[in-house]
């Protein structure tokens, strides 16, 4: 660890942040787990956990368990970071870690190697304390989060739906936090439905358009239509459905000649008021008002999730504001999160990790001292979902 401040010694000897950087040195890009679930893997099995090894392709997955009984608590998250991008223009090594001015810097120091760090650590100091506590304890991580996602936690969870091993409580490192430590909680996300279109028309000359089929122009009413439609108002848990255009292509190569065909990428971020299914019908209905000639593929991130009010949310909000003097905020803003696989499987879930503002960014950080506070609020999470101390 480099440039460690006298003021700063003290943390940099907390067992969470010394197994932090531990993880940090490795350059566990998408899909390459770069060796960190077999330090998990280590130090679960000496807290007596049962660990597989469950790899699809190219993706590193664990799955550990201690115990047998319900509930089952899971604490979950990813080893993969994405690429740091241009190293010249970070401080420092990406996969140096480097302590400054009271942060933590390095690519997934918040998404989500501390996470991963924290859960640990607080699990073997748990233990500790209640060796024989209620229930069970488990731990999955993918190194597929950040990528396609279709080897990670996805096929994990179907491994264990097959096999009838369900999930109660899923808490999810993932760097939930705005402003400061435990803000935000996410008990929830909206779904992401993706489109690709393609329209067709008939190549001319500009002069001549009557010997031509413009596909842009086609399409220009009913783009308008999407845009202008108002999806949903939202609900008490979810802000209004959203639909964005990501990306539009056509052309024929010159300014005299319009193009025979047309290619849109948009995409809804959706919430409980639509599922897939029916927010495909009602484009595809505004579609068919429309002479166009298209076709579009679907593609499916995940159905929207929510997680009530009830045991797990209650212990969270508790761990929080006994930890930090914070009063959470539940929130199921923000992006997709591998939670859509986990949820659907029966599961309560929410994520809590620490501030998400420098993710994917150069000179990604993490506050120091928030390392060991998310370390004590995982462990306090176990102590009142399976210990009976509250």
């Amino acid at each position: 660890m480099n440039g460690t401040a006298d003021d700063a010694l003290p943390l940099a000897n907390d067992p969470t942040v010394r197994f932090l950087c531990e993880m940090l040195v490795r350059p566990s890009i998408t899909p390459d787990d770069a060796g960190c679930q077999n330090m998990i893997a280590a130090r679960l099995r000496a807290s007596g956990f049962n660990v597989e090894s469950m790899p699809f392709g190219e993706v590193s997955n664990l799955w550990a368990r201690r115990g047998a009984s319900s509930p089952l608590l899971c604490f979950a998250g990813h080893t993969d970071v994405v690429p740091p991008g241009d190293v010249s223009q970070w401080l420092s090594d990406p996969f140096k870690p480097e302590i400054r001015d009271g942060n933590l810097y390095a690519r997934g120091a918040a998404d989500m190697k501390c996470g991963l760090a924290a859960m640990v650590v607080a699990i073997e100091q748990f233990l500790v304390e209640h060796p024989e506590h209620a229930g069970s304890l488990a731990v999955l991580i993918t190194s597929d989060e950040e990528g396609p996602a279709q080897n990670g936690t996805l096929k994990v969870v179907e491994t264990l739906r097959a096999r009838d091993e369900r999930i109660d409580w899923c808490v999810l490192g993932e760097p939930s936090s705005q402003k400061t430590l435990g803000d935000t909680v996410r008990n929830g996300r909206r779904g992401s439905l993706s489109g690709l279109l393609t329209v067709h028309g008939v190549q001319g000359h500009v002069a001549y358009p009557q010997h031509a089929d413009n596909p842009i122009r086609r399409f220009a009413p009913v783009l308008a239509e999407l845009h202008n439609t108002v999806w949903d108002e939202g609900n008490e848990h979810f802000p209004p459905t959203s639909f964005q255009v990501v990306k539009l292509e056509a052309g024929a190569g010159a300014v005299n000649v319009t193009p025979s065909t047309l290619s849109a990428r948009f995409n809804f971020r959706y919430s409980t008021e639509w599922t897939s299914q029916s927010l495909r019908q009602r484009v595809e209905e505004i579609f068919s008002r429309h002479d166009i000639d298209y076709d579009l593929q679907w593609h499916l991130s995940g159905e929207p999730f929510l997680t009530m009010q009830g045991p797990l949310t209650e212990a969270v909000a508790t761990a929080v504001h006994e930890i930090t003097g914070t009063v959470t905020e539940l929130s199921t803003g923000g992006g997709t999160s591998d939670g859509r696989f986990i949820a659907p499987a029966g599961a309560a879930v929410v994520e809590l990790g620490v501030v998400n503002a420098s993710i994917h960014k150069v000179d990604e950080c993490v506050t120091l001292a928030d390392v060991p506070r998310l370390t004590a609020i995982y462990r306090r999470i176990m102590e009142l979902l399976l210990s009976g101390n509250r």
